[in-house]
Order: structure tokens, then C-alpha cells, then sequence
């Protein structure tokens, strides 16, 4: 029952974690963690796949050996975040509290990417 769950609980974050690829304000690393972590208690032949996903894994293993982000994950994830609170600030809402609040959280995420060591 409980490696049912690990698994199942991977799967999800797996997913969240796919989805921060593209979504800026939602984080694709500790999601990726967080599935590395229940694969690895529920299901070793998945756990397995994950690390040594093409695309995957090197965000897993950079993070674990290194606490470190690769400058163009940077770079791409800073510049999406800022892309798309920006359209829609300006697209999306004309109240001016919102705004505000989308620009905190904008600074907020990008404060937060960049305290994190770059991989070169």
C-alpha cells in the first residue's frame, strides 16, 4: 500500500515538476526531488528511469551533487518568469493591487533562482 502511494505521490510531482519547465512561477526542481525521493522508496525500476532521463535527471543529479543551476536554466527560467508576469500584468488584470502582487512574486521567484550557485 505504501510503495502504491510513493509511486502514485511520484507521479504527481513528476508531472508538477514538468510543468515548472514551462510554468516560471512553479518550481521543476524540488518537484523533481520529490518525485527522485518516492521513486526510490516505491519503485527502484523507476527511480532508475528517472536519473537517467535525457532531460530529466541532470536536474536532479546537478542538484544533488552540486546545489547548483545551470546558467542557461537560469537564464531561460528568469526570463520566462519575468515574459510571462509581465503579459499578464498588462494582459490579464486591470486592477492595480494585482499587479503589484504579480510584480512581488516575480522578484520574489527570481530572488529565490538566483541565490541558488551556477553550474557552468
Amino acid at each position: 500500500m505504501l510503495r502504491t502511494l510513493l509511486i502514485i505521490a511520484g507521479f504527481a510531482s513528476l508531472a508538477l515538476g514538468i510543468i515548472g519547465i514551462f510554468l516560471p512561477i512553479l518550481p521543476t526542481t524540488p518537484f523533481l526531488l520529490l518525485s527522485a525521493f518516492c521513486f526510490y522508496r516505491g519503485s527502484g525500476r523507476l527511480y532508475e528511469k528517472l536519473m537517467n532521463h535525457k532531460v530529466l535527471g541532470p536536474y536532479i543529479r546537478d542538484f544533488r551533487e552540486y546545489r547548483a543551476i545551470p546558467l542557461h536554466t537560469k537564464i531561460f527560467s528568469v526570463s520566462l518568469l519575468w515574459i510571462t508576469i509581465t503579459l499578464s500584468a498588462i494582459f490579464a488584470t486591470d486592477k492595480l493591487w494585482l499587479r503589484i502582487l504579480l510584480g512581488v512574486i516575480a522578484v520574489g521567484v527570481t530572488i529565490h533562482i538566483l541565490s541558488f550557485k551556477t553550474k557552468r
